[in-house]
């Protein structure tokens, strides 16, 4: 009866959106190389409570690869590329421009059609026509600004993931799930007691977490669908910084020695594992086979580095450095063994990379406050992520997942 009461009260508090925990973003440094775009109303999206065409906008400014145009007092609005006036855009030095419309079915729904101009060229790039009901206009302009970055960066965007992360307000611990954008928080687990290292599934369908509510660190898997749980680790000790495999298969020892061996994270590839280890006398990263065996070292810079995590394409180690009393983030390649500090925090914590590599999500601290940041992976774009009123720590991105 206590775990069904228990499951009911987790079922309940993922439907009910927390106002007070939502994400607010702040950019605090731009990238080089910004492409110019307009991003014009569209055409008849009155009709909806937001407009589509201010969240793509939002969606591209945030991600510090583009410089947004002034779209403003252009009449009538434009919605075939005949009806562009391009002469305009290339003396305002745009490269690209988004127009669109909105219309209302007869069913109640809405049909969004939008296309994305290359300016120089006069000629169209693409284009794609969304049906979607009046829940679904933040998610339809995600995924029309996820077209948009892909198609003038080549990179996939990430506009349409979700991010994870933990809110401590009061002795109230709160595991809150948001667009990548930090809007539409929802409560998935609250508890007087500490919840720590989230991870996503690779489907994005499930959470793995450790919480303190038995007075122990325990591992649960929870449902994003059902709002049901369980313990996976409850083993004897500490059962902390859970990690997905590929395959899910049943836990199984790896590691046999006196040492700490911690915070493992799978290379993309599914055929190793870097984690952090006291084996050699201080904190550093190791990688080794998913099957287990033979070890080998990967940092070596320094007598303090943990919480290592490899971006989508295998080529990029970040990590944990303590440089003095400081713990910044850090990065390296691992095919020219060059690396580099991403930021100059003091108190740094707690990566996920974005599932594109191009973004990493971190824990810090402003003011002996917890807060969320970002930093791109060359270390040029920042943001600053924060909620009203809270602590916010133990970030994680979301995967990418079928719309």
């Amino acid at each position: 009866m206590r775990y069904l009461l228990a499951s009911i009260a987790l079922l309940l508090a993922l439907l009910c959106a927390s106002a007070q925990a939502q994400l607010s973003i702040e950019i605090t440094g731009g990238g080089a190389n910004q492409i110019p775009i307009g991003v014009l109303r569209f055409a008849g999206e009155e009709v909806l409570a937001q407009r589509i065409s201010d969240i793509v906008e939002a969606d591209l400014q945030r991600s510090g690869r583009f410089r947004m145009l002034y779209a403003g007092n252009v009449e009538p609005l434009p919605t075939e590329v005949a009806q562009v006036n391009f002469g305009d855009w290339k003396n305002r030095s745009a490269d690209a421009l988004v127009i669109g419309s909105v219309l209302r079915l007869a069913d109640g729904r809405f049909e969004t059609r939008f296309r994305l101009l290359d300016v120089p060229k006069q000629s169209q790039i693409g284009g794609v026509a969304f049906t979607l009901t009046a829940q679904q206009v933040r998610a339809t302009a995600h995924r029309i600004a996820d077209f948009v970055y892909e198609k003038l960066t080549g990179d996939r965007g990430v506009f349409s993931t979700r991010i994870a992360y933990v809110v401590k307000q009061g002795t109230r611990f709160e595991l809150q799930i948001a667009d990548a954008d930090g809007v539409g928080a929802q409560t998935a687990l609250a508890s007087r007691e500490p919840i720590m290292s989230p991870a996503w599934s690779p489907d994005g369908t499930r959470l793995a977490y450790v919480s303190f509510e038995n007075k122990k660190p325990v591992v649960y898997v929870h449902s994003l669908v059902s709002g049901q749980r369980q313990a996976v680790a409850n083993f004897k000790g500490s059962n902390s910084a859970p990690a997905w495999s590929a395959d899910g298969s049943n836990p199984r020892r790896l590691t046999n020695s006196g040492s700490i061996d911690t915070e493992p994270f799978f290379a993309p590839d599914g055929q190793s594992i870097y984690f952090t280890s006291d084996r050699g006398g201080s904190p550093q990263i190791y990688r080794m086979g998913v099957s287990g065996g033979e070890v080998a070292r990967v940092s070596f810079d320094g007598s303090y580095n943990v919480s290592p995590r490899i971006s989508g394409d295998g080529k990029t180690l970040v990590y944990i450095a303590r440089d003095g009393a400081r713990f910044q983030l850090k990065s390296l390649d691992l095919a020219s063994k060059q690396g580099q500090a991403l930021t100059d925090g003091q108190h740094d914590e707690s990566l996920s990379f974005a599932p594109n590599g191009k973004m990493i999500l971190y824990a810090t601290q402003t003011n002996n406050r917890g807060s969320l940041a970002a930093v791109s992976s060359v270390g040029r774009v920042k943001q600053r992520l924060s909620v009203q009123a809270g602590d916010v720590r133990e970030p994680a991105w979301g995967p990418f997942f079928n719309n």
